[in-house]
């Protein structure tokens, strides 16, 4: 087992059997395995289908069910690996917990550190998107134009991203179990939506739109227009599409029977998903040919038209104001979550971990919301968007690791779910994911190194003296 002070310094761990406990007052246990799975699909079914399919097809050609399937493939590694460790340490942490248990705290700081960079940036954007989709109804009926897009766009404000995160805020704060039936109503619509866009262009399905299959081969190299591609860059970039079911192990505390409800939710979720979006790809690649909807931002509506259905087109245009939301509830939650974890561990200000009589951090979400507020309403992020997936796939590496580790050196700790063949799991989200994470762009790598950079120095300055670990063990 592994023991509380087992190194000191920067690599100090928590012990095992602590992982979960912590001094200050608990959040309300009121979610079950249904709730988790719909929180999963909430998070995961969302932009990315709506919009990657065109990204990852400018990329990839109809090679990009070859994309979709790889990503589906790492992601279901990595989703093996979190079923695993929710289960053994059912913290709110999620990766953060588990890294600062089996790598050390400083490792937790990058992972924990990584995770704010992918939440704050999934709920910006995904805002703004829903945006970008509720502001011609709102310009309709007299709203004006320059509240709707945010400085670099010409605008003053993005004030309806910023509206839809005061109400998904305000929704958590009201209680989980209130927040979690919202989501699952809005995620049968999003399902619902999906499965009449199959309906209506499977009869349209042509082989000969599948062929050339793979135009731009399966590595990465750069085009003569700027523009990466190749299978493994559509990859690194349709990743964003699948990822969203860590969010479900930030709701260990929250969970009535963690050890059964967690794997239940993070695998189910992830093999429903995996699903959708593979029947979803392969449909909208031979409905029409690649080239027709490659780079568009709407790219099932973009067929449906083709197709002589502006009917459906506006259908799914609609699905996307109503259930989007589930997105930014589900990421919204988790960096609530993960805020919490690392105040209770000293690492940000101690005030962060009150509850409130409803038995959520209501101070955590409402700081929360203005952050990725701000980010919505007057940042241009739609060029780092892509930072996201770098932060997403540090964690996911750091969860893969952490499983390798966890299985020696604590090899007879309990517990209640255990990947199958871990070591394959565990190396194919480890060396997946780093493989994924060179594909990304040149520009976005840079980036990340910048932000982890930025945050070292928080934790070298500030937060590595106000750890509660090392405050014990000096």
């Amino acid at each position: 087992m592994l023991e509380a002070g087992a190194s000191t310094g920067w690599l100090r761990r928590k012990p095992l059997a602590g992982a979960a406990a912590h001094g200050g007052p608990r959040l309300a246990a009121t979610l079950s395995w249904p709730h988790l799975v719909a929180l999963g699909v909430g998070a995961i079914v969302g932009t990315g289908i709506l919009t990657l399919i065109g990204v990852g097809a400018e990329r990839a050609g109809p090679a990009v069910l070859v994309s979709f399937a790889i990503a589906g493939a790492i992601c279901i590694c990595a989703a093996l690996c979190y079923a695993e460790l929710a289960t053994m340490m059912p913290a709110a942490g999620s990766a953060y917990s588990y890294s600062y248990v089996a790598l050390g705290e400083l490792f937790a700081w990058v992972v924990g550190w990584s995770l704010i960079l992918e939440y704050s940036l999934v709920v910006s954007t995904v805002a703004v998107g829903w945006s970008g989709y509720a502001s011609p109804l709102l310009v309709a009926v007299g709203f004006p134009v320059a509240l709707t897009q945010g400085p670099a766009l010409g605008g003053v404000i993005n004030l309806p991203a910023i509206l839809i995160i005061a109400v998904v805020a305000a929704l958590l704060m009201l209680g989980t179990r209130e927040s979690a039936r919202v989501n699952s109503v809005l995620v049968v619509v999003k399902i619902a939506a999906l499965a009449l866009f199959v309906a209506v262009t499977l009869p349209a399905f042509e082989a000969a739109n599948l062929e050339p299959f793979m135009p731009y081969g399966f590595g990465k190299t750069m085009g003569e227009d700027g523009i990466e591609r190749g299978v493994m860059a559509a990859a690194a970039i349709i990743f964003f599409a699948f990822y969203g079911f860590d969010a479900i192990s930030t709701a260990a505390e929250e969970t009535k029977r963690p050890e059964r409800d967690l794997s239940i939710g993070i695998i189910g979720s992830m093999l429903v998903c995996t699903g959708i979006y593979m029947i979803v790809a392969a449909v909208a690649v031979g409905a029409q040919p690649f080239a027709r909807f490659a780079g568009s931002p709407e790219p099932l509506a973009l067929i449906l038209r083709e197709m002589g259905q502006p009917g459906v087109a506006r259908i799914i245009a609609v699905t996307a104001v109503i259930a989007l939301p589930t997105v930014l509830l589900a990421f919204l939650y988790g960096q609530s979550r993960i805020f919490l974890v690392m105040a209770r561990d000293g690492f940000l200000p101690g005030g962060l971990v009150q509850i409130s009589r409803r038995g959520t951090p209501a101070r955590v979400i409402a700081i929360t919301a203005v952050l990725v507020a701000v980010l919505a309403g007057l940042l241009p992020i739609d060029r780092i968007a892509a930072l996201a997936n770098a932060g997403t796939l540090i964690a996911f590496m750091a969860v893969g690791v952490c499983l390798l580790i966890l299985r020696r050196r604590a090899p007879d700790a309990p517990r209640s779910f255990r990947a199958p063949a871990a070591p394959v799991v565990g190396a194919g989200a480890v060396l997946g994911c780093f493989y994924l994470f060179v594909s990304l762009p040149t520009q976005t790598l840079l980036w990340c190194l910048g932000w982890n950079v930025v945050g070292l120095l928080i934790y070298v300055v500030y937060a590595r003296r106000r750890s509660v670990l090392g405050q014990g063990a000096s």
